[in-house]
């Protein structure tokens, strides 16, 4: 067990992409995922559009260092998580991004127009063959602990830790409904919004996803 924890902790087997520095603000989460679970991974921007010949030396990349699962988000058009797809046969995930690459322009330009659609779109309706798994719009959090339960087929200490996950999923539901059921529905979601106002305000907002 100890040679299965070194080999996902120290050696990277996760790859995460995206097309801008932008998308930062979106995929943080995945990473902070992995973090939780202790999988390591490796961080980079590759841009389907402005770097295709980069994008092709990655899924090379990726290859030779052995990596089990390439999570890749984009918005807009989203074509880097097909176009990394089409160049490798390790797992993808994409991640539909709903931010634009925001750099230089005015606050308008920031969100795509269909509100997320056309990524989503983009991604999930891959041509038969050419498989890339997509979780909903913004959800890179979902696309990290996806990648965990890949690697947990491999490393049995990753099935023992998503089973806690999941206990504590479990237990944090029951105690809200407890204090939902002390407190009364007016107060309880009154505290709610409270609390989600002060993590606002306490939080860099691109935490917030």
């Amino acid at each position: 067990m100890w040679h299965e924890l070194m080999t996902y902790s120290k050696k990277p087997l996760v790859g995460i992409i995206m097309g801008s520095s932008s998308d930062s603000k979106v995929m943080h989460s995945a990473a902070v995922i992995l973090d939780e679970f202790g999988v390591k991974h490796e961080d980079q921007i590759i841009s389907a559009h402005r770097t295709p010949t980069r994008l092709l030396d990655y899924a090379k990349h990726a290859a030779s260092e052995g990596f089990k699962v390439i999570i890749a988000g984009a918005g807009g058009s989203a074509h880097l998580p097909g176009m990394i797809a089409s160049h490798t046969i390790t797992p993808v995930i994409g991640v539909p991004i709903m931010v634009y690459n925001d750099k230089g322009q005015s606050d308008r330009f920031k969100f795509s127009a269909f509100g997320g659609l056309d990524s989503l779109l983009s991604i999930s309706e891959m041509p038969t063959g050419s498989s890339v798994v997509t979780v909903g719009v913004n959800k890179a959090a979902n696309a990290g602990l996806y990648a965990v339960k890949i690697l947990a087929n491999e490393f049995p200490d990753l099935q023992k830790k998503l089973k806690k996950y999941k206990e504590g999923q479990h237990k944090s539901v029951l105690i809200e409904s407890e204090e939902m059921k002390r407190l009364g529905l007016t107060r309880f979601a009154s505290k709610k919004t409270r609390d989600e106002k002060y993590f606002s305000l306490h939080s860099n907002p691109a935490d917030i996803s």
